[in-house]
């Protein structure tokens, strides 16, 4: 099966209504930084917390690269989600100069 998926520059900057960011980081790297708005649920939970991912929208699944993304990306579609992975995940996104907040101990956030 083909993973459907979309580089930063197809992801629009500001979300339109009816679509969410679905970033499936661990705790820390989401903690270090992460793009606004975006929904978390690490992919080591996503099946323990499918019932937190709207079926109803757009999903954009991001992680640090692309790699675990492509795979939620994947299930959620064999699953009955509309979901695209984020190619090249949050490293594109903060080198696309993409906004990120968060950042542990008042430290500007980051992507690790």
């Amino acid at each position: 099966m083909t993973v459907p998926s979309v580089e930063i520059a197809e992801v629009p900057a500001q979300l339109p209504e009816g679509a969410v960011l679905l970033d499936v980081r661990e705790q820390d790297e989401w903690d270090a930084g992460h793009a606004p708005g975006a929904l978390h649920v690490p992919m080591s939970e996503i099946g323990a917390r499918l019932e937190e991912v709207p079926n109803d929208v757009q999903l954009y699944v991001v992680c640090r690269a692309g790699g675990r993304s492509a795979r939620v990306t994947q299930y959620l579609n064999e699953n009955g989600w509309e979901a695209v992975n984020v190619e090249g995940g949050m490293q594109h996104w903060e080198a696309a100069g993409r906004p990120l907040e968060g950042g542990a101990d008042g430290m500007a956030p980051e992507v690790i």
